[in-house]
C-alpha cells in the first residue's frame, strides 16, 4: 500500500478513535474502582455513570459523521491510498461499527446499567449463599443477550452469536468437537489417577502466610513474569481479574487466603499473563481500536500459559521456591523443587474452578458450557441453575456441592453478562500447548528459561508472535501465523497425557 500524506478524514478518524478510547478508559476506571475500593452504596451511581459512558460511546461510533468517515476511508483503502496501519484500523473499526449499529442506543445503555447492578448483587449473594437474589438478574441478562443476538444476526442461534463474539469463528459445533476430544483424554486419565493417587497434600501447601507477605510474593512474581511494577497496580478483590487501561497502566488483582499461599501464586501468574499481553501491544496502536487483545481465547491463552506452562513447569519449581523462601523464611527451607512441583501438580477434582488443577480444569468449563446452552435454548431458567450445577458437578467431577457459594455463585462472569466467555478458558489452555510446540521448533528453550527464572526468551517469542499484533488479527489467523498451522487440540491432549502420566508414573 502507498503511504499518502495525512488527510483531514484520516486525522478525524484518529481523533474519533481517541475519543472512544477515552470512554473505554473511564469505564475501566469505574469498573476497577467498583471491584476494589468503592463503597457498596455507590453501586447505583456507578451504574448510571457507566450507562452514560456506554451511550456516548455508542453514539460516537454510530453517528452519521462516523459512518460517512468509514465510507470515505473505505474508498481510499480500495484505491490503495491508506497506509497499512490505518487500513487495518479501518477494517476493525468498520466491523465494530456494523455491530454497534445493529444495537439500539437504549439497549446499550440499559445493558451497562443492568450488568453493573447485577455485579453488585452478585458480591452480596455470594457472601450470603443466596442464589435466589441473583437469579432474576440472570434471567434478565440472558433475555437481553438473546435480544441483542437477534439484532446482530437473526439467522444464527443466539448462543452461537456470543461464542463468535468472544472467539471469532467459534460456535457450538466447533466447541462440541473440541470438548469431545478433550473429554476423551481427560476423563479416563482422571479416573486412572484416582486409582493410584494416595498422596497427602504436604503441610507446606497450607502454611500460614500473612496477606502483607503474599502481596510481596505477588509483586515478585509479576516482576519475574516481566511486568514493570511502575506501570502496574495490584489490589485484592473477591474474584481476581486484570485489565489493560493504557500504555504504562495495567491493573492486576488477586484474592488472598492466608492458609493457601499458592492460590495467590497461580492467580497472580494467571492475571499477570493477561496484563503483560495488554502491556506489549505495539505502542503505535495506542488510543486506537487496535490497542487491546484480539479475543478472549487468545487472552486466556496468555494467562493460562503463564499460570500452567510456566508456573507449573517442572523447571520453574526452583525459581518459584526461591521467591517463597525469600518472603517466608523458615517455612520452605526443607522443601525441594521436586516436592513443590509434585504438590502444585496434583490432579484431584475440586469444587472451585479457579483452584482447579491443570488436568481437571476443562471439566469445570464443560459444566458451565452445558448450563449456558440450556439457558439460551430455553431448557432452563435461572432458578434451575443450582440443581443443574449439583447434578453436573456430580457427573463431571464426582463431587457433592455443599452450597451455592461453592457452586453456581463462585464466578462473577454471568452477573457481568459474559455468557459465551467460559469456553474460551479451555480453548486458551489448548492454544498454549500449540505455542509451546512452536516455541521449541523456533529454538526457544522454555525449560532452560524457566529453570533460570529468566523468561525473556519466552516473552520475546510471545511479543513477536502474539502480543504486538493487538486486534490486527483474529484468533485463527494469529494462531496459524504464530504456530505455522491452524489450531489443533491434539497438542493439548498430548501435553496433558504426557505430563500427568509422568507426574503419577502411569
Amino acid at each position: 500500500m502507498s503511504k499518502p500524506a495525512t488527510t483531514p478524514t484520516v486525522i478525524d478518524f484518529k481523533h474519533l478513535q481517541r475519543n472512544l478510547w477515552t470512554r473505554k478508559y473511564l469505564t475501566s476506571i469505574l469498573d476497577f474502582d467498583g471491584e476494589t475500593v468503592a463503597p457498596p452504596l455507590g453501586a447505583a451511581a456507578r451504574a448510571e455513570a457507566m450507562g452514560v459512558l456506554a451511550e456516548e460511546e455508542h453514539a460516537l461510533t454510530c453517528s452519521q459523521a462516523a459512518q460517512d468517515m468509514v465510507a470515505e476511508l473505505t474508498r481510499a483503502a480500495e484505491a490503495g491510498e491508506l497506509d497499512e496501519q490505518t487500513a487495518t484500523e479501518l477494517a476493525v473499526f468498520a466491523r465494530d461499527q456494523r455491530e454497534a449499529l445493529a444495537l439500539p442506543a437504549d439497549e446499550v445503555a440499559s445493558w451497562a446499567r443492568l450488568t453493573s447492578e447485577a455485579n453488585a448483587v452478585w458480591h452480596k449473594a455470594k457472601a450470603d449463599n443466596d442464589w435466589a437474589t441473583l437469579a432474576p438478574y440472570i434471567d434478565r441478562i440472558v433475555e437481553a443477550l438473546k435480544r441483542q443476538a437477534s439484532y446482530l444476526d437473526s439467522t444464527r442461534d443466539p448462543y452461537d452469536v456470543w461464542l463468535d463474539q468472544y472467539e471469532r469463528g467459534m460456535d457450538t459445533a466447533a466447541y462440541d468437537a473440541f470438548f469431545s476430544q478433550v473429554k476423551e483424554t481427560v476423563v479416563p486419565l482422571v479416573h486412572e489417577i484416582a486409582e493410584h493417587d494416595h498422596e497427602e497434600l504436604p503441610s507446606f501447601m497450607t502454611a500460614h502466610v500473612p496477606s502483607s507477605v503474599q502481596l510481596q510474593i505477588a509483586r515478585d512474581l509479576l516482576e519475574l513474569e516481566g511486568i514493570d511494577m511502575e506501570g502496574c497496580a495490584l489490589a485484592c478483590v473477591e474474584h481476581p481479574f486484570s485489565d489493560g487501561f493504557a500504555p504504562g497502566d495495567v491493573r492486576v488483582t488477586t484474592h488472598i487466603y492466608e492458609n493457601d499461599a499458592f492460590n495467590n501464586v497461580f492467580s497472580v501468574m494467571h492475571e499477570g499473563g493477561h496484563a503483560i499481553y495488554e502491556a506489549n501491544v505495539d505502542p503505535a496502536y495506542a488510543y486506537t481500536c487496535l490497542s487491546s487483545g484480539t479475543s478472549m481465547g487468545i487472552h486466556e491463552s496468555q494467562s493460562r500459559f503463564f499460570e500452567n506452562y510456566i508456573g507449573r513447569n517442572h523447571a520453574f519449581a526452583s525459581p518459584l521456591l526461591d521467591v517463597m523462601r525469600k518472603r517466608v523464611p523458615g517455612v520452605y527451607t526443607d522443601v525441594t523443587p521436586e516436592a513443590l512441583w509434585r504438590a502444585t501438580n496434583m490432579a484431584r477434582p475440586g469444587l472451585i474452578r479457579m483452584d482447579a488443577d491443570e488436568l481437571t480444569y476443562p471439566l469445570h468449563i464443560m459444566l458451565r458450557y452445558d448450563i449456558e446452552r440450556m439457558l439460551f435454548a430455553g431448557e432452563a431458567k435461572a432458578a434451575d441453575v443450582p440443581a443443574l450445577w449439583r447434578s453436573l458437578t456430580k457427573d463431571y467431577l464426582g463431587l457433592e456441592v455443599p452450597d451455592d457459594t461453592h457452586g453456581c455463585l463462585q464466578d462473577t462472569h454471568w452477573s457481568g453478562g459474559s455468557f459465551g466467555y467460559f469456553p474460551s478458558y479451555a480453548l486458551g489452555s489448548a492454544y498454549g500447548a500449540q505455542y509451546l510446540d512452536a516455541m521449541k521448533r523456533d529454538g526457544v528453550d522454555v525449560d532452560a528459561a524457566c529453570a533460570a527464572g529468566e523468561l525473556a526468551p519466552v516473552r520475546g517469542w510471545l511479543r513477536e508472535k502474539i502480543w504486538r499484533w493487538g486486534r490486527c488479527k483474529d484468533a485463527p489467523e494469529l494462531i496459524e501465523s504464530a504456530c505455522g498451522a491452524p489450531f489443533d487440540a491434539t497438542f493439548y491432549c498430548t501435553y496433558l497425557e504426557r505430563k500427568f502420566r509422568d507426574r503419577y508414573s502411569l
